[in-house]
């Protein structure tokens, strides 16, 4: 992080990226000192509620942050930025967005935690559109012309007003990232769960932390024990309660983390979690994708995978997601990032704060499945390119799973099968 001093002096003259957190009330003018080489500018948390009309001078501004600010509309002059891809407005007071304010390259738009109640038409003429982050607006409908949004591939509505999920979305040809509970027409009651006190746990070090949550070891009844309380009442996926629903919804399995508990008293009234501790073999098989990757993960640049432990990955990933799809419920954020492995292909799936739970059985549940067999499709592209050797049957597995049609992908249950024959 860098300070108005620092830029008033001129010792970030060339910057490519700015980040600002002062307390500011208006744009800094001189920030426009940076106009021929700027293309990351972070200016959240601050109290900016206006973006100067000259913004389009930083020519080479490709990313610009303004969450947790004050902003009530979002800044039409964003739209006439040339070269500006990624908008992130999370956590402002917005109730507005005009058509005006989408530019014609926008490929990430974050609008969590905000006011809208709804958005134009124009957004459909965004046809780089990849990530849309919209949870925890006050929205009734999303517009038809998203549809044309043909390159969508991760969505995020949960925590709206929506009655009902459009039957245009679960069929466009790449969305493969979906969260849409605590919407009317996904209601899910949290299941029964064992209630564990905060004054039996004892609290010992940090494990890791995440968008949702932040995860600690602790002792219980003399065992150690993983515990993740939530960071507030709204996650950059969806509400805390959604998450823990899902979580205890999935039930047993062994490529899945259970939940021994709730905690109904933390001091800070947060919700929290606690969880089996998890084998310290197991790492994160990739990171989360970077601004240039917008929606694919990024990997170690020496990352490989014998034959042995990528069809272990993989079987056990189906074998998950079938599991949860059979129980009414969608991981939303099936990504390798999610994934925690041991190296010879024992694979545990976790964070569920994308999840949402529907209908099983039922039509609309076959489209949610297969759309999130494009996910798996994804990730098994990404084993087989730094795998040890060609596998014929996981590629055509694979191929099968990305297909832009989705009503062709196979189910889950049909992709664990197929991975149990591949050799």
């Amino acid at each position: 992080m860098q300070t108005l001093q620092q830029l008033r002096s001129g010792e970030l003259a060339g910057a490519v990226r700015l980040q600002l957190r002062c307390a500011l009330t208006e744009f800094p003018r001189e920030i426009f000192d940076l106009a021929e080489t700027l293309e990351i500018l972070d200016l959240t948390g601050n109290s900016l509620s206006s973006l100067p009309d000259d913004l389009p001078r930083l020519r080479r501004l490709r990313i610009i942050f303004c969450s947790e600010n004050q902003f009530t509309e979002l800044p039409a002059v964003l739209g006439r930025c040339p070269s500006l891809m990624m908008i992130g407005f999370k956590a402002n007071r917005i109730t507005s967005v005009p058509a005006a304010a989408l530019p014609p390259r926008l490929r990430w738009l974050i609008l969590t935690d905000n006011r809208i109640e709804q958005l134009p038409g124009e957004i459909g003429k965004c046809i780089d559109m990849q990530k849309l982050m919209l949870s925890g607006n006050r929205l009734s409908a999303l517009p038809s012309a998203l549809a044309n949004c043909s390159k969508l591939e991760l969505l995020r509505i949960s925590a709206n007003r929506l009655p009902e999920l459009p039957d245009w979305l679960p069929a466009m040809p790449r969305l493969a990232w979906l969260a849409f509970a605590g919407n009317p027409f996904s209601e899910a009651a949290i299941p029964p769960a064992a209630s564990i006190s905060w004054d039996e746990l004892q609290i010992q070090h940090k494990l890791g932390e995440g968008a949702s949550g932040v995860i600690h070891q602790a002792i219980l009844n003399g065992e150690p024990v993983a515990v993740k309380v939530y960071k507030g009442a709204m996650t950059s996926d969806g509400l805390p309660a959604q998450e823990t629903a899902a979580c205890i919804g999935a039930g047993k399995h062994p490529n899945l983390i259970p939940v021994l508990g709730t905690i109904p008293d933390h001091p800070a009234s947060l919700p929290a979690l606690v969880m089996p501790l998890v084998d310290p073999d197991l790492r994160n098989l990739a990171g989360p994708p970077s601004f240039a990757s917008c929606t694919r993960d990024v990997y170690a640049d020496d990352q490989h995978f014998t034959t042995e432990a990528l069809l272990g990955i993989a079987r056990s990933i189906a074998s998950a997601a079938a599991h949860l799809h059979e129980r009414g419920i969608m991981h939303g954020d099936l990504y390798a990032h999610n994934i925690l492995n041991c190296g010879k292909g024992n694979a545990v799936l976790g964070d569920f704060g994308g999840a949402s739970c529907f209908a099983p059985g039922t039509v609309r549940a076959s489209a949610l499945e297969r759309l999130e067999v494009r996910a798996f499709g994804y990730l098994l592209e990404e084993l087989l390119e730094r795998g040890e050797e060609e596998l014929p049957q996981v590629r055509a597995l694979a191929n099968d799973c990305l297909h832009p049609a989705p009503e062709t992908r196979p189910a889950f249950a049909e992709a664990a099968a197929r991975l149990e024959a591949a050799d």
